[in-house]
């Protein structure tokens, strides 16, 4: 039988390695206290990552996920800022030698309408959509492409080869409006630009960028906002697939573009809403 592994691919980062297809992986996930970051917190743990820093917007958080492999860290107050990001950046480093997967799975929502938006919505929308992306796309490539040896913490292993994953969680309101305020829809398609001006940014260094677009997730209740405008609004109905989704659905997609299976796959949006988009 042929060998269908790349041979520029190193074993380390092989999705088909046993011990699971993120093992010895340092991740960064935000809105880790959000139902779709807690899902992505799971879904890389679950695949052998090494050390996950789960960002939230509160020190007191509570539902942050547990695993017996994986070193869950919380990460309280992560602002969308130059000064945060370094600041986390030189903790992976410092702690773990390298960094490979940043998930930007905060977003914040605004009023509903045009006539009650003001530029202060439009400013805070920025800054947790849009914002926390790009400083995630200026600074973390640098970190991404850092070499090490095998560390001595739970799961380590050598990282041999430039390797990264930056991936944005967005909403389908990053290409469409209905059923979206201003602010949101405006900043989510902002987000969306990120990823796609990243394509260039990013050719050569190993490292890739995508985002997630989602529609009609059960979020169980709220998501937390930021800004005390309110939740992001499910929307979207029940789509093709006549239900709505789970944010483990999400999660999977995510453990799939921060793996080795996607190697190939940058600046793309994959939608998660049950084809709604194409309704």
């Amino acid at each position: 039988m042929a060998n269908l592994t790349m041979q520029e691919e190193s074993d380390h980062f092989s999705p088909y390695r046993a011990d699971g297809k993120l093992y010895g992986f340092v991740c960064v996930v935000t809105g880790a206290d959000q139902p779709i970051g807690r899902a992505i917190v799971a879904e890389l743990a679950a695949h052998g990552a090494a050390s996950i820093y789960a960002c939230t917007s509160s020190p007191n958080a509570t539902d942050i996920p547990t695993s017996d492999t994986a070193q869950i860290i919380h990460y309280p107050h992560l602002e969308p800022n130059e000064h945060s990001t370094l600041a986390l950046i030189d903790e992976a480093l410092n702690g773990f030698g390298r960094l490979d997967v940043w998930v930007c799975a905060s977003t914040t929502p605004g009023p509903k309408t045009m006539a009650s938006t003001t530029p202060a919505d439009l400013d805070a929308a920025f800054e947790h959509n849009t914002l926390a992306p790009f400083f995630a796309l200026k600074y973390a490539p640098a970190a991404m492409e850092k070499m090490t040896k095998k560390g001595l913490y739970g799961n380590a292993a050598p990282k041999d080869s430039r390797y990264g994953s930056i991936i944005v969680v967005t909403s389908t309101a990053c290409e469409k409006a209905a059923g979206y305020g201003p602010a949101f829809t405006i900043s989510c398609h902002a987000a969306l630009g990120v990823v796609r001006s990243g394509v260039s940014a990013l050719k050569g260094t190993g490292v890739r960028i995508n985002a997630i677009s989602h529609s009609g997730i059960d979020m169980s209740g709220e998501v937390k906002p930021t800004n005390g405008n309110g939740t992001v609004p499910v929307g979207g109905g029940k789509g093709g697939l006549d239900r709505v989704g789970n944010p483990s659905e999400v999660g999977r997609v995510a453990g799939f573009l921060a793996s080795g299976f996607s190697s190939y796959i940058t600046g793309a949006n994959i939608k998660v809403d049950g084809g709604e988009s194409v309704l």
